[in-house]
């Protein structure tokens, strides 16, 4: 029988990615995604609310994450749930985050960020 687990994200980084290694000198970096829901309840009133993903990247995707994202940046990803679980004072609680496998930014640069390319009439021959 088929099975599928993928999740695709569009929304805001609540913080900025940050950089651990695990046990072995593999490269994670983990951050929170916030998707918000907007809808008129029956009265017509506007309403939302907010989710919050945990989100984990790895190798190449992780540094490109590290280096490029920042809190509140819109982003779209896509990847699979992982559930772990972990024991807390004799009680076992379990985290479910997002296993990120592609990621693409929705915003453009900031002209801090884009690269400075000379003009023609700038160049000095």
């Amino acid at each position: 029988m088929p099975s599928l687990n993928r999740v695709q994200l569009i929304g805001r980084l609540g913080k900025d990615p940050e950089t651990r290694f695990t046990p072995t000198g593999k490269k994670v970096c983990s951050y929170t995604l916030a998707v918000d829901h907007h809808w008129k309840n029956a009265s017509g009133e506007a309403k939302n609310s907010t989710e919050w993903f945990n989100l984990e990247t790895w190798g190449r995707l992780g540094e490109i994450s590290q280096q490029y994202l920042h809190k509140g940046n819109l982003v779209y990803v896509e990847g699979r749930l992982k559930t772990d679980r972990y024991e807390h004072e004799g009680e076992t609680r379990f985290f479910t985050k997002v296993i990120v496998s592609g990621m693409q930014m929705l915003e453009r640069r900031t002209e801090e960020e884009e690269p400075v390319v000379p003009d023609e009439e700038d160049a000095v021959e």
